[in-house]
């Protein structure tokens, strides 16, 4: 097909400059245009007919590169240490063990404020109006309930954390 070949090293270049102020990346332009050059040849001798090949190419261009970005999905590196991480995340769900008895140890006052905010998902705006609290109160006695929350677990459970405060180990009790 000399009239694909010839039509694609007359408009090639241009092509190439479009695709790669679109998308950034010299690679993802070669990509694009590899993908362009198999559809127009896929379109046979219909090609050949084309009153303006030029325009058709930078139709499907567009429409591919459309495409791309409709499915492209954005990727986020793992970090190295993704073990610990891991491991990490595990204890803290296992620290949740010692939920129900820390809970039970609190004042009736802080373990509404946390059941209901924390636990069931209660709006802060909306505990505020039940308890007849302003926001800024509720929120005040939200945190200050969560702050009793950690010292009494921690020291219940025995929670050990490391110095940026991750939870290294504990003592499960129920």
């Amino acid at each position: 097909m000399t009239c694909l070949t010839d039509t694609w090293a007359l408009h090639e270049p241009e092509l190439r400059g479009w695709a790669r102020h679109r998308l950034g990346s010299a690679e993802d332009a070669e990509d694009l245009l590899q993908d362009l050059f198999l559809k127009a040849l896929r379109q046979g001798d219909w090609f050949c007919s084309l009153h303006n090949a030029r325009a058709w190419l930078f139709e499907v261009a567009r429409n591919t590169l459309a495409d791309r970005l409709r499915v492209a999905r954005d990727t986020v590196e793992l970090p190295d240490d993704l073990a610990n991480l891991v491991e990490e995340a595990d204890t803290v769900d296992s620290l949740t063990a010692c939920l129900p008895r820390v809970l039970s140890e609190l004042a009736d006052e802080d373990r509404e404020a946390i059941n209901l905010c924390d636990l069931q998902g209660m709006p802060q705006a909306d505990f505020a109006k039940l308890k007849g609290l302003t926001l800024s109160a509720a929120k005040s006695r939200l945190q200050r309930a969560r702050l009793r929350m950690k010292q009494q677990m921690t020291l219940v459970c025995q929670v050990q954390t490391d110095p940026e405060g991750h939870v290294l180990d504990f003592v499960p009790r129920r």
